[in-house]
């Protein structure tokens, strides 16, 4: 498995502790950045992440921004994107079992460390369950062709 991974600002440290998370589950990644912790604009990172899931050339994608919130509407602009801002664990799973979530986004300033890299490893873990779920997703990503 591949993830593409990128931050801004104010989700930069929180990057670094997920990186970490990523080595130790041996998981290639691509970094797009940012590499830093002053002002950055969160569409510049959402946007190569989203684009590397949706080519193929990534298999999952992670964003991390202050809230999340930014950064997951900007990744959604993307045709085919499913971007779940998540904080907790139970909605990682949910979002990976039932919606097919391609990109994880998560908030700094909401999440430590810790839970951060259990929603990862949750979120990584969790297959999509198909069935009833495949029609739901297939007539949510029909909505992008309307």
């Amino acid at each position: 498995m591949k993830v593409a991974i990128g931050s801004d600002h104010a989700g930069h440290r929180l990057k670094v502790e997920v990186v970490k998370v990523l080595e130790e589950m041996d998981i290639e990644m691509e970094d797009h950045g940012c590499n830093c912790e002053e002002s950055v604009d969160y569409p510049d990172y959402a946007l190569p992440v989203a684009k590397d899931v949706v080519s193929g050339e990534a298999d999952r994608g992670i964003l991390i921004c202050g809230t999340g919130i930014g950064i997951s509407i900007a990744a959604n602009k993307m045709k085919g994107a499913r971007c779940a801002l998540v904080h907790d664990v139970f909605s990682a799973k949910a979002s990976r079992a039932h919606n097919n979530s391609n990109i994880l986004a998560m908030g700094e300033r909401v999440l430590g460390p810790g839970l951060a890299g259990e929603i990862v490893k949750a979120w990584l873990e969790t297959e999509f369950e198909g069935g009833r779920h495949a029609t739901r997703v297939d007539k949510m990503m029909a909505i992008e062709e309307e």
